[in-house]
């Protein structure tokens, strides 16, 4: 693994489960077992902000994620996102967040990322985030998602 794609969407469906899905195809991360880690970013790592993830893997394989995500019900809008920060080794971490609007997010991420840098004894020297906002919509359920993959996928049946 030396790359971690950051990829994000919004959708909508008329489940939460549905609108959820339908995030996750729209950044196109919908045929794997996701697997949540808890946010620390290896040295060694390439960071690259995508969008739309490119072809990761095998269907039904495993991917390694970190996942900002929120699911709001029909009629009311939400966000989600991801920051991070790195170290002048490479090394760094994650935070993500979620709730009612992008500006929430986006100081939830902020004191996040504060409190994480400061529990740790590393020199940090840069930090970013990524944050989507979706709209709400009358009659279903609305899905805002940024995740962080880790490489490739790889198969769950060892």
């Amino acid at each position: 693994m030396s790359v971690i794609r950051l990829v994000w969407a919004t959708a909508t469906g008329p489940t939460p489960t549905a609108s959820y899905d339908a995030a996750l195809a729209e950044a196109n991360v919908h045929n794997f077992n996701l697997i949540q880690v808890s946010s620390v970013i290896p040295a060694e790592a390439h960071l690259e902000a995508v969008g739309e993830a490119p072809d990761l893997g095998v269907v039904g394989d495993g991917l390694t994620v970190v996942q900002g995500r929120h699911t709001a019900p029909p009629g009311e809008a939400g966000a989600a996102g991801i920051g991070w920060a790195r170290s002048e080794s490479g090394r760094g971490i994650f935070y993500e967040a979620d709730g009612e609007s992008e500006a929430v997010v986006s100081e939830r991420i902020e004191d996040g990322l504060a409190s994480g840098t400061e529990l740790r004894d590393w020199s940090f020297v840069d930090e970013d985030s990524i944050t989507v906002e979706a709209e709400p919509d009358p009659d279903e359920y609305t899905t805002a998602l940024v995740i962080a993959a880790y490489g490739e996928s790889r198969s769950l049946l060892q």
